[in-house]
């Protein structure tokens, strides 16, 4: 038997109501580890929700890698690069893509009769992966994208359809200028999107990549260049290797030069604040356990205290002072237990309250979203568990060494 573990659960388990001071204490203890829990739980929620929430907005409309034109990187201008067939079959081929699509940028301006706006038309191909696109739609459908013939669809943003009074079914002109040629086309706006990215919604439009290819002058299977998704983000840099390895440096039908970059990479403004988000986590988790950490320590301590006369008695019993410092460290243990429940129940149902119902609204024009975005990692919570019960143990085996400082013949004296 497990002599301080029985003597623990005794002292945890008795409904002495003449302990009138360890009972707010072991309460306070409780909430303290519960609370600071509970927190920590929300925290590494958001970020993580933050994180990929923005960074799928970002891969959804800009990919996880893009194969160009080496000029296009260093150019304001769209350059040219031939993509065939088996270039797109080498690009797919590619360890950790998982998808390959083409796609050509053309630049606008969009003319009402009382507005006009500059733009990027992206053209893209029924290959293209709508699944983001889809998500994103708020009004009319998705047009059946083509790369050999067009019937001009477009697809424009929330914010676009709000500043030139644009709605699903209407048409508007569209037009372009290039070494003093001005060509006109007329498109008609099939669907709107919002993503609540400020950088996408104010500049990009969809089209068909047949007609961009048109409008820049290009044609058979020139176009501004290929997007590449990957299996796993986290292997992301990995398979960028992977992509300068087999098609980097290389040279196209034309004698373009190929190059690759990935949305780490074409966004850093955006990737270097979410990983400034990461530093606030530490933060908040550090102070979180500190919290729970000094509240056990007090509460251990007038417990301790409070048992003086018991802990004598056992002395006299034979007991040494490493059984009884283990006996404590077993009671703080289940208060430490009863806390991280507590903190369980609260951190994962506000999670999930805000999952359901987005109760937490934010502005999208700062955050890039309209609702705080929650994403539930359970082997994370089970770590933050975890580490939580072991760091509040640690701590408290300093203020455990007390109940050598009791001495037999004084303790039992002890009222």
């Amino acid at each position: 038997m497990n002599f301080p573990l029985f003597i623990a659960r005794k002292i945890y388990g008795e409904d002495d109501n003449r302990r009138q001071v360890s009972r707010p204490a072991i309460r306070i203890a409780t909430i303290g580890v519960a609370v600071g829990l509970a927190v920590m739980i929300v925290t590494v929620s958001v970020v993580l929700g933050f994180k990929h929430t923005i960074r799928d907005k970002v891969a959804g409309f800009g990919s996880h890698i893009q194969v160009e034109n080496i000029g296009s990187f260093t150019s304001a201008a769209s350059l040219p690069v031939c993509i065939g067939d088996s270039m797109m079959q080498v690009l797919s081929d590619i360890d950790g893509v998982s998808h390959a699509q083409r796609f050509t940028n053309a630049e606008g301006i969009l003319k009402t009769d009382n507005d006009f706006l500059g733009v990027a038309f992206k053209g893209i191909a029924q290959e293209y992966d709508t699944t983001y696109l889809s998500q994103c739609l708020v009004e009319g459908q998705l047009p059946q994208f083509c790369d050999s013939a067009t019937k001009y669809p477009l697809l424009i943003s929330q914010a676009m359809a709000q500043k030139l009074r644009l709605g699903v079914g209407d048409r508007v002109f569209a037009y372009f200028i290039s070494d003093d040629d001005v060509r006109t086309r007329r498109f008609t706006v099939t669907g709107i999107y919002a993503t609540n990215m400020k950088r996408f919604d104010d500049l990009v439009c969809l089209t068909d990549l047949y007609a961009t290819q048109r409008l820049n002058g290009w044609s058979g299977d020139e176009c501004t260049g290929a997007e590449l998704l990957v299996d796993d983000f986290s292997r992301l840099e990995q398979t960028s290797l992977n992509v300068v390895w087999q098609v980097g440096r290389t040279l196209d039908a034309d004698g373009n030069t190929f190059a690759s970059q990935n949305i780490l990479e074409a966004y850093p403004q955006i990737f270097s604040w979410l990983d400034l988000l990461d530093v606030n986590v530490w933060i908040i988790l550090a102070l979180m356990v500190a919290v729970a950490g000094f509240t056990m320590i007090s509460g251990l301590l007038i417990i301790i205290l409070e048992r003086t006369q018991m802990i004598g008695i056992l002395k006299a019993l034979g007991a040494r002072n490493s059984t009884i410092r283990k006996t404590f460290l077993w009671f703080a243990t289940f208060i430490i237990g009863r806390g991280l429940l507590i903190g369980n129940l609260l951190g994962l149902g506000i999670v999930l309250l805000q999952q359901y119902t987005g109760i937490v609204k934010l502005d999208p024009q700062t955050y890039y979203v309209s609702e705080a975005p929650m994403e539930l990692n359970l082997p994370l919570v089970l770590l933050l568990n975890v580490a939580t019960l072991l760091i509040c143990v640690f701590v408290l085996i300093a203020p455990s060494y007390l109940v050598s400082r009791i001495h037999p013949a004084r303790s039992m004296r002890y009222e």
